[in-house]
């Protein structure tokens, strides 16, 4: 059974940073493209980020993120990771990881992130 644990969360001050881990068991990590989500309460979730499998490994970003978030991949580990740098309030959610498109049965518990002064 495919699980997705994230953690590294936490609190962190306006223009601060913070590096999410998702740890991934099973076959699923190296052959599909991995991308982090976040969720606030009262809305839907929503898609921040892509690493695509591969030896490019390529990447994508909301226009929200862009030159802020960092995506990347640790396929020997089973890793995905999200460096996020220059945090804004608004950046305040849960964050989960999954594959692109997202699969019902891989959402995790996430990882609150909450950036305030």
């Amino acid at each position: 059974q495919v699980q997705l644990v994230e953690s590294g969360g936490g609190l962190v001050q306006p223009g601060g940073s913070l590096r999410l881990s998702c740890a991934a068991s099973g076959s699923i990590f190296s052959a599909y493209a991995m991308a982090w989500y976040r969720q606030t309460p009262g809305k839907q979730r929503e898609w921040v980020a892509t690493i695509f499998s591969g030896s490019s490994s390529s990447t994508s970003y909301a226009s929200s993120v862009k030159d802020r978030f960092t995506i990347s991949r640790d396929n020997t580990k089973n890793t995905v990771y999200l460096q996020m740098n220059s945090l804004k309030p608004e950046d305040t959610a849960v964050y989960y990881c999954n594959t692109l498109p997202p699969d019902g049965r891989y959402w995790g518990q996430g990882t609150q992130v909450t950036v305030s002064s």
